[in-house]
């Protein structure tokens, strides 16, 4: 199924829908990136929700703000980004302070520990624990991990249906700050969803294994006091475009780039056309305003 039934949609979620469209400023929007608009717009546009837009700039090292105004600039564009709403973005690199409070009252819940580890002296994606026990102090080149207790962390998919996950044994104990001093994506991301009381997070498969793990922090941060908004969200994971070899498209795909397509003369709703296209929510290529992509699940043709 590569859309959701509005209706089981408008059934499930109950309260108010808020969800967000967040980009990271570490290279230009390309067509991915258009197909998580379509989404996040579309189904907020089709259910009367809010859509928040956050410029997830937590990596300092990849993030530019060269990339930052392009991205809002290619927003505007292609005509999802209104101009009255550039004054009501966040950005992660301004909330440091935020993230700072949300761990120190983490603290009082959870185990959390400093870590010298890097990912090569490891194997896999699951951290072993090998700091845990080792009482290091915090300081310059070393992270900051939070134990994650053993069990299911459970979450609803709108497309895909009950997801569950354990954690404990897919990552370990997670990391909230990096060797560099940088909060990781699976912190910002999580205490931002639950300060903006975010009630569907809608975003690519690719990011599916991610769930439990911020399900699991959610629940840690609710129980320290960080935020009282409703968690976890739903979620909707969606499907990738793909290149011609079968691999997600990266920001460094050139040939697929808003602002190369915009180059060559193709129109806002060519783009967003083919990007609809290329996931399967349109039977043909054709142009699609950016006002009108709720209509594209609205209506799920058949043998879709």
């Amino acid at each position: 199924m590569l859309r959701p039934d509005l209706d089981v949609v408008r059934r499930t979620v109950t309260s108010p829908i808020v969800t967000r469209f967040a980009p990271s400023p570490t290279g230009f929007l390309h067509l991915g990136h258009v197909v998580n608009a379509i989404y996040v717009w579309g189904l907020a546009r089709a259910t009367r929700g809010q859509v928040l837009v956050r410029i997830e700039d937590h990596d300092r090292i990849r993030s530019r703000p060269t990339f930052d105004s392009a991205l809002l600039e290619d927003l505007l564009w292609l005509g999802f980004l209104e101009p009255d709403q550039t004054g009501s973005i966040i950005r992660q690199r301004e909330r440091s302070g935020v993230y700072e409070a949300a761990l120190t009252r983490l603290r009082t819940v959870a185990r959390v520990y400093a870590c010298d580890c890097s990912r090569t002296s490891f194997r896999g994606e699951r951290y072993p624990g090998r700091c845990r026990d080792r009482g290091l102090a915090e300081g310059p080149g070393r992270g900051i991990r939070v134990q994650l207790e053993p069990g299911v962390a459970e979450a609803e998919d709108l497309r895909l249906g009950v997801i569950q996950q354990v954690p404990a044994e897919q990552c370990g104990d997670l990391l909230v700050r990096d060797r560099d001093g940088h909060w990781t994506y699976q912190f910002a991301v999580t205490v931002d969803d639950l300060h903006q009381r975010v009630t569907l997070v809608i975003r690519g498969v690719d990011l599916l294994s991610s769930t439990g793990r911020q399900v699991r922090l959610g629940h840690l941060l609710q129980q320290c006091g960080v935020a009282d908004g409703p968690w976890p969200p739903h979620y909707l994971h969606h499907p990738l475009v793909m290149d011609d070899a079968g691999v997600k498209l990266s920001k460094s795909s050139g040939a697929t780039g808003v602002r190369h397509l915009r180059a060559t003369g193709v129109t806002p709703g060519e783009v967003i056309g083919r990007a609809a296209a290329a996931v399967g929510l349109l039977g043909s290529l054709r142009s699609v305003a950016a006002r009108d992509v709720a209509s594209l699940f609205e209506i799920a043709p058949r043998g879709l």
